[in-house]
């Protein structure tokens, strides 16, 4: 290394996955303060628990972890992406890109030297080829200055080796799908503990797109919404409210956290029912989302109506009213693809 950099500071792209492990360790070891960076953004697949994981796992690493939320700014990227989406909703060139450049306004903040990422050329079919790596580049402001450490070998100098700040021989030149070569690096700096190559972002399964794109269709945009998406059954109502039904007691109950004072609860009295949460609704909106609360119930054989108790989170009053299983009314109102 041609510099003492005992103090120099680097901020890396974090999601706690093999690559980005990889490479906040390869630039740890070459002797940076690194700060594991990790956007926080409501379509992750891990829970509450998983900015703990993150943050040990970059201790482990000998980095330490920021986190910061995705904001506004992120959801107008997912509703309209300039470079458009992969199988599903996910818009992963501009995720990316705005990912790098929320990294690069901390590493100024902070008086980073460099920002770097886990990418590895060839690896996804969307945000890792290289156009898309010389997109993200651009759109983030770092033409020239993003360290890639794990597929540098292949890709141009960058201003930070062409100075003699990082040693271009101590990076890599890794390319395509194959996991073998990181494994094996794994294996060679004692990292243990990284999951499996599956997807981590929701934005990529495509029942779960059909869902976010009903709701970004009816304006249900804020994050009690957003969050809404990843339990239960949905289902979009004559009137154009919506129907979120648990599958379990466990969504039973997320569903009833969830619960506004502009929302209704349904439940059918004295034999095993979910709980749906009732949001949005127009007039003639409860009858169906009753008779679908009804269909998951223990009721749903019932001869003549089932009563159903409705609860109204703007006074938290409750009253009945009296519902019939319609069969096929939920492939009807379904949200589906």
């Amino acid at each position: 290394m041609g510099k003492d950099t005992a103090k120099s500071k680097a901020v890396g792209l974090f999601s706690g996955g093999l690559d980005s492990s990889l490479a906040v360790k390869i630039i740890a070891d070459l002797g940076f303060d690194v700060i594991a960076f990790h956007l926080c953004h409501p379509f992750e697949t891990g829970g509450p628990e998983h900015a703990l994981e993150l943050a040990e796992a970059a201790e482990r690493l000998g980095a330490r972890l920021v986190s910061e939320p995705a904001g506004d700014g992120y959801l107008e990227i997912v509703r309209s992406p300039k470079y458009g989406y992969g199988k599903a909703m996910n818009p992963c060139i501009d995720c990316h890109a705005y990912m790098v450049k929320c990294a690069a306004a901390l590493a100024k903040r902070c008086d980073a030297t460099f920002v770097f990422t886990g990418e590895v050329l060839g690896s996804r079919p969307m945000s890792q080829r290289r156009d898309a790596m010389d997109v993200v580049e651009t759109e983030s402001g770092l033409t020239g200055r993003l360290l890639r450490p794990l597929s540098a070998k292949l890709l141009p100098p960058t201003e930070i080796e062409k100075t003699g700040l990082v040693d271009r021989e101590r990076l890599y030149g890794i390319k395509g799908r194959s996991r073998k070569r990181q494994i094996e690096l794994a294996a060679q700096f004692g990292i243990k503990d990284y999951p499996a190559p599956a997807g981590g972002c929701l934005l990529t399964e495509v029942g779960y797109s059909a869902k976010l794109k009903d709701a970004f269709d009816h304006g249900e945009t804020d994050c009690s919404d957003i969050y809404l998406l990843r339990v239960g059954r949905h289902f979009r109502l004559p009137g154009g409210g919506k129907a979120v039904i648990g599958r379990d007691e466990s969504e039973n109950e997320t569903i009833e956290t969830r619960f506004s004072s502009g929302d209704r609860l349904l439940e059918v009295e004295n034999v095993g029912s979910p709980v749906t949460l009732l949001r949005n609704a127009a007039p003639g909106d409860l009858e169906p989302a009753a008779a679908l609360t009804v269909r998951y119930s223990d009721a749903r054989d019932a001869p003549g109506g089932v009563a159903v108790t409705v609860r109204d989170g703007r006074d938290g009053s409750e009253s009945t009213i009296v519902a019939y299983h319609d069969p096929g009314l939920e492939e009807r109102l379904r949200v589906t693809v």
